[in-house]
């Protein structure tokens, strides 16, 4: 079983998948290409720590075990006696490429290396790598550390005791795992973004308002938030990769991206972490 896990990216992912295992017993090793990302990462993973206290689900001793086990670091090869890499860095394609061939280089062989990706096919970046057999998608919901979901991707060289590790290591999250077959998006992202992409038509054709759009889906389907909302959650410019490698991968004109969803990125407007998207944060709305 895996006891050293190493991540590479210490954003919103990357920050709250080494905060669940950190918080689960396990030694990580956290990975940036810029110590202002860690510092951030790591402030992050203190204040969602510090919100459990307040809750009561945790003590400040428990608190500073946690970060105690989280080793942040520039250097790729301070991965290299890792047991499991989990990526979740952007949704590059070349980018992933790069990180999984260097990771190859740089671990154990008997190591196993893991994509957060949202849509990219996991046999893909696998054949970048000489161990196609232990290489597997993880994909944690956003928020990491609240949301029970790891969708798990078997490549086409996936062995059975790559799988197995990795469905033990999801149970010992405390999460649960849906299998995808390896095709474009999976399963969530592949019903997912669809649905905002279709938003977005809606706006974009003059249907309704954001406001309205998005008060008919949360109120008529008892959605947690509307979709031009999470649109902004989860970022404009992710949204529009992942409806581009669906539109790649399946050649079909349902899956074209909005003409206002590209306007929006070329625009600069990611939504919350941008402070403007369908919404103005910066104006409080």
């Amino acid at each position: 079983m895996s006891q050293k896990i190493g991540v590479l990216g210490s954003g919103q992912m990357g920050g709250g998948i080494a905060q669940v295992f950190a918080q689960k017993g396990f030694e990580v090793v956290l990975f940036d290409i810029a110590e202002k990302q860690l510092t951030k990462g790591m402030a992050i993973i203190e204040k969602n720590l510090v919100r459990q206290i307040e809750k009561g689900k945790l003590d400040e001793v428990a608190k500073n075990q946690v970060i105690g086990r989280i080793q942040t670091t520039l250097e790729l090869e301070d991965l290299a006696d890792c047991d499991l890499a989990i990526e979740a860095a952007t949704e590059n394609e070349q980018l992933k490429y790069d990180i999984f061939r260097k990771l190859d280089q740089t671990l154990k062989p008997e190591a196993i290396l893991a994509s957060n990706t949202s849509s990219i096919p996991i046999t893909r970046i696998a054949s970048v790598t000489g161990r196609a057999d232990k290489v597997i998608g993880m994909h944690f919901m956003n928020p990491v550390p609240v949301m029970t979901l790891v969708e798990v991707i078997r490549g086409i060289d996936t062995s059975e005791e790559t799988f197995a590790t990795i469905s033990s290591l999801v149970a010992m999250l405390n999460k649960e795992m849906a299998v995808s077959a390896d095709y474009p998006g999976f399963i969530v992202n592949r019903v997912l973004m669809p649905m905002i992409n279709e938003a977005c038509f809606a706006l974009y054709e003059g249907v309704a308002s954001v406001e309205d759009i998005d008060k008919g889906m949360k109120l008529g389907t008892n959605q947690p938030m509307g979709p031009l909302t999470l649109a902004d959650f989860i970022g404009l410019d992710t949204c529009l990769a992942i409806m581009e490698v669906l539109y790649d991968g399946f050649k079909d004109s349902k899956y074209r991206p909005c003409p206002l969803l590209v306007k929006k990125v070329e625009a600069g407007h990611f939504g919350r972490k941008s402070g403007r998207g369908f919404y103005d944060y910066n104006q409080g709305g």
